[in-house]
Order: structure tokens, then C-alpha cells, then sequence
């Protein structure tokens, strides 16, 4: 229903942005006119005035629509960089209904300020759904990782830290919140993070494993190699999907055979992160992989893959890791 291309995103941004009494009235009616794009549009960049006149009639809206407007405007900010939705997310961050207040937390991923790291460490601890937790303990690792680079002020980023060590070393502490504890805390250099990844590599839940080798990743930490290149070809998509990743993230030249085979294969997300991640790890080999996907991208005619491989190899020729550590001298190209 609300799966626009890149050409109807670029007409969204030509049109005039309607007046905040024809988005209220679109809102309050319903119907058609709630389907306009237009409507997404002028949501973006709203003032704090207009969030006081939007905040009752948002409220009065059935949850079910609610959850639609709120899951679709959260993908819309992901895809569309000029949209912004910061006054929006806050507004919605307050919401009743736990999967808007999910979709918020995703709104607001461009938003570094404090003030917003303050209100994810409360849901983190405080929130009533759990799931609800998971995505503001997950969004803690952003500031996690502004820590380390020195570009957040080390005693809020040490706030995050200790809200995520303290989720991960609770046991009764639920599951899922404990997994992205332990996502978010691997953005860190704290000396527990190794330790935990084992725990969590070794935990008998697939998904907890599978956290595990996403932090390995996240650490940026060339001793996690072996363990990564051996779950590259692990049988749980899952568990595949996350070494792919990681395999990208510490730029391991010696996975881009298998990478560009995962690129070929039935599952559609783990074709597309095995491409970023070939061009994140970059060197001759890996171009030389992507024009080949390339190639048979264009003979299927399938433009949307075609264009993650080119933004791939983009990268790969620009910041490829042209590291001849690894010897693969028998990866035929």
C-alpha cells in the first residue's frame, strides 16, 4: 500500500508541502485522502507548534491506524534522507500502543542528542513491553559507538554502557532484551564483551548465537575470523545471515568466495548483505565478484539488485581493504 520507488520519493519532494490544516483533516477523516503520499511528506519537518496542534487528533486515531502511519513513516525516514521526522518520533515516542512507540525509536536514528539518550535508557529499564525495551537497548549501542568515537561526552556514553552490562549479566532478565544488550554493549571496548560473546556464542537459543555473531562484528576485532568464516557456512539462515555481516564488518578478504556465492543464493536479505559486504571488505577480488553479480543482475533485468551491487562495488573501488594478508591464490575469478 505505501511502497513508493525512488522516482515517487523524488516527486514527493517536488510537490508543495501541504498546509498542516489539510494534514490534520487527512488524519482526522481518513479514507483516501490518508493514502496520499503527500500526507508522509508534510509530516517531515513539523515544528514544535505543529506537533501541539497534531498531538489530539494523533491521539484519537484508532491504534491500528496508528501502527500503520507510525511503521510506515519510521520506513520512510530509513529510505529518504531529506524527510525528517525528529518532532514526529517524539511525539509518538509517548504512545500508548507499543508497536508506535517501536516505530518511533526507528524514526529517530538520525537524532544524537542526549536528551534522546536519556529517554531510551528509561524505556530500556522501564518500559511495559518488552519488546519495547529490546529496541531502545538495541538503539543504545548508536551511543555506545558515538562514545568510542569520542563524539558523545564519555560519561553519557558510560551511562549506556552500564544500562546494557547491567541487562546482560541479569539473568532473569528477558531474553530478548539480553540479546540486544549484548549487540549494544559490543559497540564498546569494556573487557567484558569478549566473555560475553563466548556466553552468548554458546548459548543454546539459536537467536542468542546469533547475537553473538553480530557482536562479533560490531567489535571490529579480527579474533572472532575463525569463528565467522565457520558460520558463513552454517545451516541456520539466521546464524548465516549475521557471519555475512560480520564478515563485511571485519573486512575478511579470505570470505569473498564465499560471500559471492551467499550473493547467488535463494535468500533474498542474505544476498543483500552478503553485496555490502563484499564492498566493505573491497580488493580486487571482491570488484571482480560484483561485476560478475552485476552481469547477471542486468541479463535478469533485476534493477533493484543491480543497484545494490553497483553502490557496493562503489565502495569496494573507493575504501576497499586491499590487505594481501590473506592468500587467496586459489579463488579463481
Amino acid at each position: 500500500m505505501f511502497d513508493y520507488d525512488d522516482d515517487e520519493q523524488a516527486e514527493l519532494r517536488r510537490r508543495e508541502k501541504p498546509s498542516l490544516d489539510v494534514i490534520l483533516d487527512a488524519l482526522a477523516t481518513g479514507g483516501e485522502k490518508l493514502l496520499s503520499a503527500n500526507i508522509f511528506y508534510g509530516l517531515s519537518g513539523l515544528s514544535p507548534e505543529e506537533i501541539d496542534r497534531l498531538r489530539p487528533i494523533w491521539r484519537g486515531l484508532k491504534d491500528e491506524r496508528r501502527r500503520t502511519l507510525s511503521r510506515h513513516i519510521a520506513d520512510l525516514s530509513e529510505s529518504d534522507f531529506e524527510l525528517d521526522y525528529g518532532e514526529f518520533g517524539v511525539l509518538v515516542l509517548d504512545d500508548d500502543d507499543p508497536e508506535v512507540r517501536k516505530a518511533a525509536i526507528d524514526m529517530l536514528w538520525i537524532d544524537n542528542s542526549v536528551t534522546l539518550l536519556s529517554r531510551l535508557i528509561k524505556m530500556a529499564q522501564t518500559d511495559q513491553s518488552n519488546d519495547v525495551r529490546a529496541a531502545a537497548m538495541a538503539e543504545l549501542g548508536r551511543f555506545i559507538l558515538l562514545g568510542e568515537y569520542e563524539e558523545l561526552p564519555e560519561r553519557e556514553a558510560q551511562r549506556a554502557q552500564q544500562v546494557a552490562i547491567k541487562a546482560w549479566n541479569d539473568k532473569a532478565e528477558d531474553f530478548h532484551v539480553r540479546r540486544r544488550a549484548l549487540e549494544a554493549l559490543a559497540n564498546s571496548s569494556h573487557d567484558s564483551v569478549p566473555n560475553a560473546i563466548l556466553e552468548a556464542y554458546n548459548h543454546p537459543e539459536l537467536l542468542m548465537k546469533a547475537s553473538a555473531v553480530f557482536a562479533m562484528g560490531r567489535t571490529c576485532n579480527t579474533r572472532w575470523t575463525d569463528l565467522v568464516m565457520t558460520e558463513l557456512g552454517s545451516s541456520e539462515p539466521e546464524i548465516q545471515f549475521e557471519a555475512a555481516r560480520a564478515a563485511g564488518e571485519l573486512g575478511l578478504s579470505q570470505a569473498v568466495r564465499y560471500l559471492a556465492a551467499l550473493a547467488s543464493g535463494d535468500d533474498a536479505e542474505t544476498r543483500e548483505v552478503a553485496v555490502w559486504s563484499l564492498g566493505e571488505i573491497g580488493g580486487d577480488k571482491a570488484v571482480n565478484r560484483l561485476s560478475a553479480l552485476a552481469e547477471e543482475a542486468e541479463e535478469r533485468e533485476d534493477d533493484d539488485f543491480l543497484e545494490l551491487i553497483e553502490d557496493a562495488l562503489a565502495n569496494a573501488e573507493m575504501f576497499g581493504n586491499l590487505d594481501l594478508e590473506f592468500d587467496d591464490s586459489d579463488d579463481d575469478d
